[in-house]
């Protein structure tokens, strides 16, 4: 089975992990992800704040080169990512001559009927069903599952019933071996791009997640999105700065939790790649 792949900046640089882990599950699953050729930024989190048409265009180029590959389905890992290919294609679908005007700009065809996936959508479809047969080493720890702003957000787009309590990564936790952990922190804010900027309140955010995870007996704590990785992970002085002592608890990706319960190596899963020392042998 053949997917379209975007992986997007953060997944090529600062998230290698969450690459590999992806593709390494994906390919003991039987699914192959066929990166698009060709793909640029999306706009992150910056170019809506500065240029509407070009917040636009940035995405749609993307959404028209997979088109262009005969991509019916696009795995979108990355949050941010995600968000700004989903809005863009609402947006340009609500408003045809828009979607004409950067089809202009582009000056390339584009029929934005693609389906857009994030990395918890693409696990549900194409990788739960098979974890019966997958999981050689479940992960028997508890844990707390993230899921951050964008995933579940905006509501109107996403259509999540659930979206101030979701639970598709508890569920696949549990089908890990491991127990997810009530609490109420799941799509609370880690502070996004003020990780640079404003590392003070990237540091008080998180910090009160972290603290709160760690109350609540997780052994680790499970995300999707590069950026609240990076928040929790890489940021963790600040978090311990914020909260006046040291806090241990690691942050590993949705990919690396189903990797190591798939019985790839922590090598292969990209463990070695935090700040945070990795470590979920706990038993409960």
């Amino acid at each position: 089975m053949k997917i379209g792949f975007y992986p997007g900046c953060s997944l090529t640089g600062s998230s290698r992990e969450y690459n590999e882990s992806l593709l390494a599950i994906a390919k003991g699953a039987g699914v192959e992800l066929c990166e698009i050729e060709d793909w640029s930024c999306c706009g992150a989190t910056a170019a809506h704040n500065l240029n509407k048409e070009l917040s636009l265009s940035l995405p749609a180029r993307n959404l028209a080169l997979a088109e262009l590959e005969n991509m019916d389905e696009l795995v979108v890992p990355c949050a941010a990512c995600f968000n700004r290919l989903v809005m863009t294609q609402h947006e340009l679908s609500e408003k045809e001559d828009l979607k004409k005007q950067v089809s202009d700009k582009l000056q390339m065809p584009l029929k934005n009927n693609i389906k857009i996936v994030n990395v918890l959508q693409f696990l549900e479809e194409h990788i739960v069903p098979r974890l019966d047969q997958l999981v050689k080493s479940p992960l028997t720890i508890d844990v707390a599952c993230y899921y951050g702003c964008l995933l579940v957000r905006p509501q109107k787009v996403m259509k999540n019933e659930r979206f101030e309590d979701p639970m598709l990564m508890d569920v696949i936790m549990q089908k890990l071996g491991a127990n997810a952990i009530d609490w109420p922190f799941k799509t609370e804010c880690c502070g996004a791009g003020f990780s640079v900027s404003k590392t003070e309140i990237v540091g008080e955010l998180s910090g009160k997640i972290v603290r709160n995870a760690t109350d609540r007996g997780a052994k680790a704590i499970v995300v999707a999105c590069p950026m609240c990785h990076s928040n929790l992970d890489m940021r963790r002085p600040a978090i311990n700065t914020y909260l006046n002592m040291k806090m241990d608890i690691p942050v590993i990706y949705i990919t690396q939790a189903i990797a190591l319960a798939m019985g790839l190596t922590p090598r292969q899963a990209g463990i070695q790649r935090h700040f945070v020392p990795v470590n979920l042998t706990v038993n409960r």
